[in-house]
């Protein structure tokens, strides 16, 4: 693991509204506060994808270490967005807990199960996750998600977790009821606007996992403030750093991709509830969900 501390966010600007905010690339130093990364290094202009895509990390961090304090601002005072809009790639990973596997009377695949999201999905924390009309039955993810930080290609699994930037609470969400009716048509049901929301914050390994390691993680699918279903990363059929090394092995994966590891359970929801994704060392995500897309 790295000794990077900054957690990567984009934050609204000052000027915008939530119904058409405009974002800004932003750190945030667990003691100094949150800073614009346009403020820590002059001249940059776009946004978290291009700090991970420019290889900025170190940058950022020297930079942090030595500007002012008036740089930072409290983060209680700032409203995040997704960290970016544009992934290059998002792969999720389907029934990779035994127990949501036993619990849907699958098997745990034999070799990863993953697919792939379009970045139309992305929205941010608080933003609405909309049911589509097509859907009878929605149901809401949580997810701990893998930001890489640099190229990555054929990697074995004990160097992979070096190839992360970090780690990100995901809500990932299915149209439950279109995918049963034929397996074939996964695709389809991840791919509705709204179906993955990442954010608030990309935490550096290091910090998320404190003095414990990656399996002691615990993440929660949590409706309504109510807890319905929960595991440790310990109990994944395949672990974070096998993840990243077979999908390496599959494709390249470049800076700014993310792959989703999978839910210890889907919970259905409904207009009027909130879906919110609880990871251990991790910033809470929420949701509101509301009626059709227009």
């Amino acid at each position: 693991m790295n000794s990077r501390i900054l957690e990567l966010c984009s934050i609204h600007e000052a000027t915008s509204t939530f119904e058409h905010p405009q974002e800004a690339a932003a750190a945030v130093h667990p003691e100094r506060g949150v800073a614009l990364v346009r403020n820590l290094l002059p001249g940059f202009t776009g946004d978290l994808l291009a700090v991970l895509t420019g290889d900025l990390l170190d940058d950022l961090e020297e930079a942090a270490g030595k500007a002012d304090d008036g740089v930072f601002t409290d983060p209680a005072s700032v409203t995040f967005g997704a960290p970016y809009r544009h992934p290059r790639m998002l792969w999720g990973i389907g029934l990779n807990y035994v127990e949501h596997a036993s619990d849907l009377s699958e098997a745990v695949p034999d070799e990863p199960a993953s697919f792939i999201k379009g970045d139309h999905t992305v929205i941010g924390p608080g933003e609405a996750i909309p049911i589509p009309e097509q859907s009878n039955r929605t149901t809401a993810e949580a997810e701990v998600g893998v930001v890489i930080g640099r190229y990555c290609r054929n990697v074995e699994p004990d160097d992979a977790l070096s190839y992360a930037a970090g780690l990100v609470p995901v809500l990932d969400q299915t149209a439950e009821d279109i995918l049963e009716r034929n397996p074939r048509f996964l695709t389809r049901s991840k791919n509705f606007p709204g179906f993955f929301s990442f954010g608030p914050r990309i935490v550096p390994l290091g910090t998320a996992v404190g003095d414990g390691s990656l399996g002691d993680m615990v993440v929660s699918t949590v409706i309504n403030g109510e807890v319905l279903c929960t595991n440790s990363v310990s109990h994944m059929r395949y672990d974070p750093a096998f993840l990243i090394s077979f999908h390496s092995k599959v494709m390249p994966l470049y800076p700014g991709d993310i792959i989703s590891t999978g839910t210890p359970g889907a919970i259905r929801i409904q207009p009027g509830d909130t879906a919110e994704c609880r990871v251990s060392g991790l910033p809470a995500l929420s949701n509101p969900v509301t009626g059709s897309a227009q």
